[in-house]
């Protein structure tokens, strides 16, 4: 075994060699960037969604109850016919309707909702109009299809990641740098609806009355991914 004075020898000679080598010899010097580079495309909406809704006020709750059932069984099995169409039950609610004072119950408002859900715009704009005969709208809105979405952000990862090496190239140019590595990266996707117009209360009043087929323009939504990541540069 060593004495300590031996291993005190040693050690101050380890640290006598390291303190010989040229300081930072051959050690390259890099910087460390955060980066984002974002690619867009604009998808046409392939989803039509429609709620419909049956609103009525009586002071018998149990008839009112069963008016608004009879009206939903013959909304939800006209829809059922019409091929491809999802029909499903929305919220359902009744509450009181009291007297000027607020002290007495004089009837009861009840209000329930049917969605409906399809690719065939033509086809929903029918059954809608077929059916505000007897429901109300309460609104029509437009979305992409998870399918539909996966295929372009799909395509737009390629994109993406190309953008974010032709930026890490720029960045490392601008710092006079003469190459870069990659630490990591990171693709995240996003978007958002287009504004579109939203259908008057005049228009909506018009369709319930004479309920002609609605012409359909479903817009686009912006689908996004973003490539955020962090690169290195060596430096000369």
């Amino acid at each position: 075994m060593l004495s300590l004075p031996r291993l005190a020898a040693l050690f101050s000679l380890s640290l006598a060699a390291l303190a010989s080598l040229p300081a930072g010899a051959d050690e390259p010097r890099y910087n460390q960037i955060a980066l984002r580079a974002e690619v867009s495309q604009e998808v046409a909406h392939d989803r039509m969604h429609v709620l419909l809704y049956s609103e009525a006020q009586s002071s018998d709750p149990a008839k009112l109850a069963g008016d608004i059932t009879r009206t939903l069984n013959a909304a939800v099995d006209q829809a059922r016919k019409v091929k491809g169409v999802t029909v499903s039950l929305g919220s359902r609610n009744s509450y009181p309707v009291y007297d000027e004072k607020g002290q007495k119950i004089t009837a009861w408002r009840e209000r329930a909702e049917v969605r409906l859900e399809s690719a065939d715009f033509a086809a929903l704009s029918q059954l809608t109009a077929d059916l505000m005969s007897s429901m109300k709208m309460g609104g029509m809105d437009f979305a992409i299809s998870q399918a539909t979405r996966k295929q372009h952000e799909d395509a737009l990862l390629k994109e993406a990641v190309a953008a974010f090496k032709a930026r890490a190239q720029l960045a490392t140019e601008a710092l006079g740098g003469k190459g870069y590595k990659l630490v990591n990266l990171n693709l995240s996707s996003g978007g958002f609806p287009q504004p579109m117009p939203r259908m008057a209360m005049k228009g909506m009043a018009l369709m319930e009355a004479s309920a002609p087929a609605q012409d359909i323009e479903a817009g686009t939504s912006q689908i996004t991914l973003n490539a955020d990541g962090v690169i290195e540069v060596e430096m000369p």
